[in-house]
């Protein structure tokens, strides 16, 4: 058995929409960061994270350097824990009509031109390939893994809160869920 903890990013400077289509953190983000890489770093031997992995986007990766930092170790970056692609005809004006739509249905729903079933499966696969790791990623990610771990259909399996922390066990290649991270108290659309 291996521990997988997948985090979503801080606070992020800007929302979707807005003239930044990859925003870094604002101070609020910086500060969660450095108090989720305390509460990752204060876990015992054993649970503690010894792989720092995280999505392409700017906020993922401010999300993990300091826990890289402090365990003296490079971010690995991998695409494939990334923001859900977003069907290219779409304009990024239309992306958080797409979003709230597909947030109210089932994986299966979702309109464009890619499997989302497949993906989420694809997410999971890659979250399973970091034995030991902490993983940095999204809320749509979070979902998708959490959804594979359990079944579910839904999209928003929860609504994971920024730097919450979503832990996974890995058996026989399957994660499992232990714990879902903290849930947001307000919508994040």
């Amino acid at each position: 058995m291996s521990r997988v903890h997948m985090i979503r990013h801080g606070r992020p400077a800007s929302t979707w929409g807005e003239a930044d289509q990859d925003p870094g953190l604002d101070a609020v983000g910086q500060a969660q960061a450095r108090a989720v890489a305390d509460i990752l770093l204060a876990l015992p031997d054993g649970e503690r994270p010894d792989r720092v992995v995280s999505s392409p986007l700017r906020r993922c990766r401010e999300t993990a350097q300091p826990l890289a930092d402090a365990l003296g170790m490079m971010v690995e970056i991998d695409p494939r824990v990334g923001e859900i692609p977003t069907p290219a005809a779409l304009s990024a004006e239309e992306r958080p009509a797409w979003l709230r739509a597909a947030f109210e249905g089932a994986w299966s729903d979702i309109r464009g031109e890619l499997d989302y079933v497949a993906w989420t499966r694809e997410v999971a696969r890659a979250v399973a390939s970091y034995p030991g790791a902490a993983v940095f990623s999204h809320f749509v990610a979070l979902n998708a893994v959490v959804s594979v771990a359990t079944g579910q259909t839904q999209v928003a399996a929860f609504r994971p809160d920024h730097v919450s922390v979503t832990v996974f066990d890995l058996i026989n290649d399957d994660l499992i869920l232990i714990e879902n991270g903290r849930e947001a108290s307000t919508q994040v659309l």
